[in-house]
């Protein structure tokens, strides 16, 4: 694996600048702020516990990955981006089932074994989750490619978001079912990630008519969503063990 192949698969990029894609790398900044609205609320609802704090962590964690893959757009920043997002997607799936639910930690434990193993599975065969293709990019500065040409597929590589999607969706109709304090959080969230995700499938397919893209949008949504799901699972009650 060479770590510093070039990566070029969205719109706002147009060569193999640092700041190629100013929008896409500062819109990352949603997820600090989200991680920091986490953390004050945690702090002051005392719900300071180890799992919270990780996610809290991972968050922000999220925010640097993705700053560092728009900024070096190369093979090892790609997996600083997405590492960190489904670390926090396969925890705080695993935390939501334990408040939500009232699954014994013991239990959640095994899932967070399975989900490791799941997660070393796809990149052990290739899969770095990133729906990327490479591009060799010049080195000079000018250079402009056809984005047309790099979009690698109708969804843009969003399909791998997929399980995601139906997780938030089964949540939401969990914790609706139950009457769960956080289940206005959960749809809000949810909403709010079927908007980005549509955003982020659109980026490589609007370049002629919006050079910037819309990837950056996807970035700002998804601060809002983890900001959503962090306030609800924070201010919710936790579920008696079953």
């Amino acid at each position: 694996m060479d770590w510093f192949t070039a990566i070029d698969i969205y719109c706002e990029r147009t060569g193999p600048e640092f700041w190629s894609e100013p929008l896409n790398a500062l819109s990352n900044l949603s997820f600090i702020f989200a991680a920091l609205w986490g953390w004050i609320e945690a702090r002051k609802r005392d719900r300071t516990d180890l799992m919270t704090v990780i996610l809290i962590v991972l968050a922000a964690l999220i925010g640097v990955g993705s700053f560092l893959f728009h900024t070096f757009a190369n093979t090892w920043s790609s997996l600083a981006d997405v590492i960190p997002i489904w670390t926090f997607v396969a925890l705080f799936v695993l935390v939501a089932i334990h408040r939500i639910g009232g699954v014994r930690p013991g239990r959640i434990g095994i899932g967070l074994a399975i989900a490791v193993g799941l997660v070393a599975i796809l990149f052990a065969f290739g899969g770095d989750g990133s729906g990327s293709q490479t591009s060799d990019l010049p080195a000079a500065s000018g250079h402009t490619h056809d984005h047309t040409a790099s979009a690698n597929s109708l969804l843009n590589g969003s399909e791998q978001y997929l399980p995601a999607v139906l997780a938030l969706l089964a949540f939401a109709a969990l914790s609706h079912r139950k009457g769960h304090p956080i289940a206005p959080w959960i749809a809000a969230a949810t909403g709010t990630f079927i908007v980005s995700l549509t955003l982020r499938t659109l980026d490589m397919h609007l370049c002629e008519i919006w050079p910037l893209g819309t990837h950056f949008i996807w970035h700002i949504l998804n601060g809002v969503m983890i900001a959503l799901l962090f306030q609800g699972l924070i201010r919710s009650p936790v579920a008696k063990p079953g």
